[in-house]
């Protein structure tokens, strides 16, 4: 008694596409291999543009039939565009890029139009949410010259499973909604299928939500002159320097690929060794230092009491491992706090020369996205110069439209100042929640190089203390939770590597092992690589085509067997299943990429701390 529509997803099979055609509402082609059927992916074939009008000539012979028979049952089709599946004939003239992607589609949306064939859709998917982002928009910026309306489906393929996969989808199809586009969306994860239905809904209240909300009354008005959408380069900034004298290392505030600070309470502080597992510190002899994946700095909610040392020593500690203390400029003015960073608001500053409180030794700005022209225009001017801006707009702001408007004034007085933007997660429910609405907002700042990093954690002004582990039926998050989200949102967006990245395809019926179960068990053994991309794909289909950022990949070739590729290369043909995780990591070792995981000794730190 179901009537739900099916969708046939057609590669490399045209004359399968025509019989399924018969039964199916819909039909999904991939131009990039529609035509060739190929599997090899080969990039070194040479078009000039006498042969690439030639094959154009073939397209058309072998994908006209299609369109007659769609138009004659009334079926729908969607032009699939896929990052990594791009024919050797793109390749050639346009390059792996998302104009390709565009150009690919465009072609085959011109053959259905000859035919007076209207009833199809657009996808431009790639498991890169950057590139995701960027070819959507040239495909709808190439549609409003031509005069056309299509509709577009988003999604950024391969995405993932749990958190990472749901990061990398809000990202990209946040970001695409934040802006208007998009009709139908699909999540894509390396999960049960039902599990894709939520942060669908999800993606979709929190467009609904910016959409039906009016104009944002808070922000001036502004006409924006220097983003550039059509490419993507991230905003150039300058990261502290050391001065003759400087009593800490102030160069540890920023990271130069993105930095993660933690909102911080006294409380936390007299908790050591939980603050500083949590902030992500490793230990020498009981003393905190930064690893790949700690928190640069910490925003201190309010100065800890004179007497309490406990929490002072914390503090001093985290100072002399090389992290940066900020302290609102209020509290200074009460408190000191020897070698800090005082935060004050930009409305407050003057041109010039402004002082600095309680032993503060640098400055920091805090933005909240309403400033007039001549407030933004004074951090041109600001003396001591800010090391950074902490970018929180108001709540009833749009948090894109106001963070636009910060960006261009900033650009427009040539200003290199570092800006980090501050989520607030005060009110988000669940973890699902938290990360699907942080992605669609600051993902779409960071899709176009606008940030310099992430705070993700409470209000910093409000009465309630952040703490290090919540009760069980709390509604807030943990700060070790939040620290990683935040390094979440800055992989996603292709800024800070702190971890492996997976690039790993949803299960369906072409897949050839357990993908979920194979994909855990990769992770737990892989997990550790930052800076390396490892594809785990079900099929030859999702496969070489659909990892194109991969530096490895493990695919399936045949019922319990897996084939190995470095790159787009088949590289170890056949594997046992049983075999080839073991397999794999002999290709990484092969290749000097691999390092082996640290094991911390917690009694081993008590031990030392005791000591």
């Amino acid at each position: 008694g179901y009537d739900i529509p099916l969708v046939a997803d057609i590669h490399f099979a045209p004359a399968v596409a025509m019989q399924v055609a018969d039964a199916f509402d819909k039909i999904r082609i991939n131009p990039g291999n529609f035509y060739d059927g190929r599997k090899s992916f080969a990039e070194d074939l040479m078009y000039d543009e006498t042969s690439y009008a030639a094959e154009l000539e073939k397209i058309e012979e072998t994908f006209t039939p299609l369109v007659e028979k769609c138009k004659r049952l009334n079926r729908a089709m969607r032009i699939g565009t896929n990052h990594g599946s791009l024919s050797a004939r793109t390749l050639c003239f346009y390059g792996d890029t998302p104009k390709g992607m565009v150009e690919s589609a465009m072609e085959f949306a011109d053959i259905c139009r000859k035919n007076d064939f209207h009833n199809f859709v657009f996808s431009m998917k790639a498991s890169n949410p950057l590139v995701m982002v960027q070819a959507y928009r040239l495909l709808a910026a190439e549609m409003y010259e031509k005069g056309w309306d299509y509709p577009l489906h988003l999604g950024v393929t391969e995405a993932g499973e749990g958190e990472d996969g749901r990061m990398k989808s809000a990202i990209g199809i946040g970001a695409l909604l934040a802006d208007g586009l998009g009709d139908t969306i699909r999540v894509s994860l390396t999960e049960d299928p039902h599990l894709e239905i939520a942060p669908c809904k999800t993606l979709r209240s929190i467009a609904d939500k910016r959409y039906t909300r009016g104009d944002d009354a808070v922000t001036p008005k502004w006409k924006e002159e220097f983003r550039d959408w059509q490419s993507y380069a991230r905003r150039e900034s300058d990261l502290p320097e050391q001065k003759e004298g400087d009593q800490v290392d102030f160069r540890g505030v920023l990271h130069r690929d993105g930095s993660v600070f933690s909102v911080i309470s006294p409380e936390m502080l007299r908790n050591e060794q939980g603050l500083y597992d949590a902030l992500g510190c490793k230990l020498v002899l009981g003393l905190p230092f930064k690893d790949i994946a700690t928190s640069d700095s910490i925003l201190l909610t309010s100065v800890p009491e004179k007497e309490d040392a406990a929490a002072w020593q914390t503090l001093k500690r985290l100072q002399e491992g090389n992290m940066g203390v900020l302290v609102k400029e209020g509290d200074l003015r009460a408190n000191d706090v020897p070698n800090s960073v005082q935060v004050s608001a930009l409305k407050d500053l003057q041109a010039g020369e402004n002082p600095l409180f309680g032993g503060a030794q640098r400055l920091a700005v805090e933005i909240t996205g309403d400033e007039s022209e001549d407030d933004l225009a004074k951090l041109a001017s600001i003396s001591p110069a800010p090391i950074v801006a902490i970018l929180n707009p108001k709540p009833e702001a749009s948090r894109v439209h106001a963070s636009r408007r910060v960006f261009d004034n900033i650009q427009k007085i040539a200003s290199k100042l570092p800006v980090v933007h501050y989520f607030a997660t005060n009110g988000l429910e669940t973890k699902e929640k938290m990360v699907l609405e942080l992605g669609s907002d600051a993902g779409a700042l960071l899709v176009d190089g606008y940030g310099d990093g992430a705070i993700v954690g409470p209000d910093w002004r409000s009465e309630e203390p952040p703490v290090i582990e919540p009760p069980e039926d709390s509604q807030t998050f943990s700060l070790s939770y939040l620290k990683s989200t935040a390094f979440g949102l800055l992989q996603g967006s292709r800024m800070r590597s702190t971890k492996t990245e997976f690039v790993s395809c949803p299960s369906c019926g072409r897949t050839l092992f357990d993908l979920q179960e194979t994909t855990q068990a990769i992770a737990e053994r892989t997990g550790h690589l930052p800076g390396v991309a490892i594809a785990v794909m079900g099929c030859i289909v999702n496969g070489p085509g659909e990892m194109a950022d991969a530096d490895f990949g493990y695919v399936g070739g045949a019922p319990g067997k897996v084939d190995l590729y470095v790159g787009k290369e088949m590289v170890r043909k056949g594997i046992p299943n049983a075999e080839a995780c073991d397999a794999l990591i002999e290709l990484i070792k092969e290749h000097g990429r691999w390092v082996e995981p640290e094991t911390k000794d917690v009694n081993e730190s008590k031990e030392a701390v005791s000591a």
